[in-house]
């Protein structure tokens, strides 16, 4: 593998590939769990600036629609590669599930139509991956520091930030992988920013002095919501860890094992940085002993510190695959497509993570530049989703679309055409529970007003007008006023189900 001095060399000396060939190539950058919140060409800058992610969105289009099937990590990445729901490739959450890489995957069916295909970083889907020239998988999760990497000839560490040896392993098959003439697609899938938000050595004092402005609903107490909200396992205040989650420890002995496991898989240098960064505002922390609410808020600042540093290396990765493609003359022939397995919370309602039907977690980024079709600095409200995905790159392709994928090609709204028989609503299930974070098992429809959420094993329902309650804190689903609604939205999650054949029972024992 290229080291980055090596490549940023080559790229000086990089002889300009020839020009366009008729099918376009496929860069696809995934994070794990980036909030559109977190990227400025969605929020303006609220929270923090993402230069490179945002230069896709000046040159394409940004969807703020785009809606996800099932809010969790490894059942996002499998409707990705299928185009199908959960209950029908079979992944349905993170902890009983196996991906059957035997069956029909986008990637596959490029590779047939003459793609080469690689995927190098988070797979989570427990087997091997399929249908791909060429591909290093990080096991599970994955790690921040050194991590490991699994891959055909068995398994290996590489030393480095997890985010720089992704996007290494990216560009040295750009480079030196694969066969120039032919097309590419290429899944560059980042850990990145998933918790435990562990920053690169060269983002550690990214955002020092800076105060985040909190969520108005830091402090939410779940009034006039089901169930289910109540009894989550999410919250900033009672549910994130000082030690794993938030890196506060007292100075350790040499004897002591440190409480944040990956600071044991880190060289001594890499320890040395990390000590120098943490070890005074961790003083600092024990001196103050925050109390209470104040607690919770200084949980916050550090969570939010650490969050967006792990995406400032996410957005230079961007950087460093547009810079790529510029130098060697392929950008104006390739698709370049930015996106997250699904949105997050930022202490909203007071939570992080996701799983919810909810804005923020079903909710996620979504930016595609397609040169010479998407308008530049355009911007899209419908209903699209992950499971279009794989639709859209064998559209880009010319490859015929299986009829028994469940999305739609993206490609006539990337043209500024919207087909007049859009999906006006969208279908929702989530299904881990028992499980991490405890949020209950439910179903439910999304229209551009109304959320109508399902908790079925407790037969509790919710509706939320979004129009006049963005911040969904109250459901009017007892109201009489809106009983014309329930009664429409239950009708259309009914009609939905037998479309998406959705069976009566979930795939697994509750």
């Amino acid at each position: 593998m290229i080291d980055r001095c090596h490549f940023l060399a080559s790229l000086g000396a990089a002889s300009i590939q020839p020009g366009p060939s008729k099918r376009p190539n496929i860069v696809f950058v995934f994070s794990d769990d980036h909030a559109y919140q977190a990227i400025s060409a969605y929020s303006g800058g609220r929270l923090n600036h993402t230069p490179n992610i945002d230069r896709i969105a000046r040159q394409g289009m940004r969807f703020d629609q785009c809606l996800v099937t099932n809010s969790i990590c490894g059942p996002s990445r499998a409707v990705i590669l299928t185009g199908k729901y959960s209950h029908l490739n079979g992944f349905i959450d993170n902890s009983t599930s196996r991906f059957d890489g035997a069956q029909q995957t986008f990637p596959k069916l490029l590779r047939a139509a003459g793609y080469q295909t690689a995927i190098f970083g988070k797979w989570h889907l427990v087997t091997e991956p399929t249908g791909f020239d060429a591909w290093e998988i990080l096991p599970g999760q994955g790690n921040y520091y050194n991590p490991d990497f699994i891959t055909p000839a068995g398994r290996k560490r590489r030393e480095g930030y997890c985010t720089g040896v992704i996007t290494d392993l990216s560009l040295d098959w750009l480079q030196n992988g694969r066969d120039p003439s032919k097309p590419f697609m290429l899944m560059c899938q980042h850990k990145a920013p998933h918790r435990n938000w562990m920053p690169a050595p060269d983002k550690l004092y990214l955002y020092d002095g800076v105060t985040f402005p909190e969520p108005d609903t830091l402090f939410d107490n779940y009034e006039h919501r089901a169930s289910p909200a109540h009894k989550q396992l999410m919250e900033i205040g009672k549910d994130m860890t000082l030690a794993s989650d938030l890196k506060i420890h007292p100075p350790l002995g040499p004897n002591d094992k440190a409480p944040v496991a990956e600071y044991n898989r880190m060289t001594e240098a890499q320890r040395r940085m990390w000590d120098a960064a943490y070890r005074p505002r961790n003083e600092a922390f024990f001196k103050a002993n925050p109390q209470g609410r104040e607690l919770t808020r200084w949980k916050y600042q550090r969570y939010m510190q650490d969050y967006l540093r792990c995406i400032a290396s996410v957005d230079d990765s961007v950087g460093r695959l547009q810079r790529y493609l510029d130098a060697t003359g392929q950008a104006e022939n390739t698709i370049f497509i930015y996106c997250s397995d699904q949105g997050f919370y930022l202490g909203e309602h007071g939570w992080f993570d996701k799983r919810w039907i909810y804005e923020e977690s079903i909710r996620t980024p979504l930016i595609v530049h397609w040169p010479g079709l998407t308008r530049p600095g355009s911007t899209n409200k419908d209903l699209v989703s992950n499971v279009d995905l794989a639709e859209t790159f064998l559209d880009a392709a010319g490859v015929p679309i299986p009829g028994d994928m469940q999305g739609r090609s993206l490609k006539p709204i990337l043209s500024g055409q919207t087909p007049p028989d859009w999906r006006k609503s969208f279908y929702y299930h989530y299904y881990e529970f028992p499980g991490p974070h405890s949020v209950a098992r439910h179903c439910g429809v999304r229209t551009g007003r109304y959320t109508l959420a399902h908790y079925y094993q407790s037969d509790e329902w919710e509706l939320f007008d979004r129009q006049k309650d963005p911040r969904e804190l109250r459901s009017v689903y007892a109201d009489p006023a809106y009983a014309p609604v329930v009664k429409e939205l239950k009708a259309e999650m009914a009609r939905l189900r037998a479309e998406l054949k959705v069976p009566g029972t979930d795939p697994r024992k509750m």
